[in-house]
């Protein structure tokens, strides 16, 4: 209201042409977030100086009028204004909250052409588009860019490429980057400190995401539940319950993402009891809405739990409607229990929310061949290959020694590939010493039953297992990471692979991670 008594006095003065009073307005309207005001100022003004263009522009982006800072700054490239290295990072931020793939690839490219791609607000809004984009490599590169020419890190950077290495679960450039951090000083930022849990809670390192934890005294709500959300991705169910209660001591209330976790983490124990505690616990007492990620949580635990009815039941009554990923939790209960009616019903509602997706016709075949409806796993497996549904395919990716080695399934290209298959086959020999034998169930491939024990044989994350056989020190756990869910044949080869080799075999797949210790699996054979 002052400000607004404010400008009528300008007016009536007769300052409104000034350029720097009108700057100064523009600035107060748009930190009081009436950015239409803003814009008025803006548009009335007869000249404009570059402070004029990036207030204006950096006001829209910041208060969610991405698309009108895009415009804006090409109206300011028309009438010839030259920008600064704040006016790209404004863009870049706008363009980054909008996931505008096409426009920051051009901005890039602007930006490398005023010689403004590293300057640290650039580089950091960037690197920023980057991350959110899952352009991981192509930040580590800006990264590794930034380093060499001797420019200053912020915690925006440091966070940003910290999350780049969590996507790739690249542990090796992780750790590296925590030595920078360690220079630097800025591992005591608290964000950077939440940053660096999650990077080593994605790649495997759940101790070493501990120790980062434990050396900040400062906690914020985002840095207890990045602890929190790692032990529950690693299914350390009872640290999660501590920590749970602890924060709480602390006087630190959980939010909606802390009750996420935990009731993951009731969902890896098969605690039913106490998940429906926790659930109603975040509603009461803490007044928090459930939203569809808890309600998911919810069908999960009942699931896991074999009370598949229970978890239909919540299903029916959500106040929403059900996502892929709520009657996908359903369908896997369905397989591992054998519940061939509710099967059915979660797969039909999968077809039309994720036409394209041929995992969930592989579990539903997969519920067909435990019930032994064979006419239906025919009809499945005919379906699915006369349909135009692909299914896409499997990459497992394995860190030895600062590089990351890729594998397709049936990989041909790497140049280690003949030693591999050579050691894998001789791997299987010995395993089906152990009773292992290949689960063809789980391709369904329409081939002959000794191709599908071939495809099954050079799937990409027992070529990613037999090459870190190979290369990595006995004592070293082999950490893979996979783009899709984990086949059962895969999950049981590794199971014994554990036992055999006495090694921990740890398996990131789309769902959760594996931990495999002496022929046994951390998810309790529940994925």
């Amino acid at each position: 209201m002052e400000g607004k008594a404010c400008h009528a006095q300008i007016i009536y003065v007769g300052l409104q042409t000034d350029v720097l009073t009108s700057n100064m307005l523009i600035n107060m309207y748009a930190k009081c977030g009436l950015v239409d005001c803003a814009r008025k100022v803006f548009d009335k003004m007869p000249e404009r100086s570059l402070v004029s263009w990036n207030t204006m522009i950096g006001s829209l982006a910041q208060n969610g009028e991405e698309q009108e800072a895009l415009t804006l700054f090409i109206g300011m490239q028309r009438e010839g204004t030259t920008c600064s290295e704040f006016t790209v990072s404004s863009v870049l931020c706008a363009c980054a909250a909008k996931c505008a793939m096409f426009e920051c690839k051009q901005l890039h490219a602007f930006a490398i052409k005023a010689a403004t791609d590293l300057n640290v607000f650039v580089g950091t809004a960037l690197l920023r588009w980057y991350v959110q984009n899952e352009l991981y490599e192509e930040a580590l590169v800006l990264f590794h860019k930034a380093q060499m020419m001797g420019l200053e890190q912020n915690q925006f950077t440091i966070s940003s490429t910290i999350c780049a290495c969590a996507g790739l679960a690249a542990l090796i450039e992780g750790n590296q980057v925590h030595a920078v951090l360690r220079k630097t000083g800025l591992g005591s930022n608290i964000y950077v400190a939440s940053s660096l849990i999650d990077m080593y809670a994605k790649c495997g390192c759940i101790g070493e995401a501990y120790i980062v934890f434990h050396s900040m005294e400062e906690r914020s709500i985002v840095f207890w539940n990045a602890m929190i959300s790692g032990f529950a991705r690693h299914a350390h169910s009872l640290e999660v319950m501590i920590l749970f209660e602890k924060m709480q001591q602390m006087s630190m209330y959980p939010n909606e993402v802390t009750y996420i976790a935990v009731l993951s983490a009731c969902s890896h124990m098969g605690l039913v009891e106490k998940g429906q505690k926790y659930f109603n616990l975040m509603i009461k007492e803490h007044s928090l809405s459930p939203n569809v990620l808890h309600y998911s949580c919810m069908v999960d635990i009942f699931g896991r739990a074999g009370q598949i009815h229970e978890a239909y039941e919540m299903i029916k009554n959500m106040p929403f409607h059900a996502t892929a990923s709520i009657w996908g939790s359903l369908l896997s209960s369905c397989r591992v229990y054998g519940n061939l009616e509710l099967a059915e019903v979660a797969a039909k509602q999968l077809f039309v929310l994720e036409p394209n997706n041929a995992g969930n016709h592989i579990l539903l075949s997969n519920v067909y061949a435990a019930n032994k409806k064979w006419e239906e796993v025919a009809k499945s497996r005919k379906l699915l290959k006369e349909s135009e549904v692909k299914k896409e395919r499997g990459k497992s990716w394995i860190e030895i020694k600062d590089k990351v080695h890729s594998f397709m399934v049936g990989e041909r290209n790497h140049p280690k590939i003949a030693e591999i298959y050579s050691k894998l086959d001789h791997l299987v020999e010995e395993l089906e010493k152990l009773d292992y034998k290949a689960e063809t169930a789980h391709d369904l491939h329409y081939v002959e039953e000794g191709r599908k024990q071939e495809l099954l044989r050079h799937h990409s994350e027992k070529l990613a297992l037999t090459f870190g056989l190979m290369c990595l020190p006995s004592n070293a756990p082999i950490r893979i990471m996979k783009n899709l869910r984990i086949c059962g044949d895969c999950h049981s080869f590794m199971k014994l692979a554990s036992s055999f080799t006495g090694r921990e075999i740890i398996v990131r797949d789309t769902n959760r991670f594996h931990h495999f210790r002496n022929g046994c699996c951390s998810c309790g054979d529940f994925w």
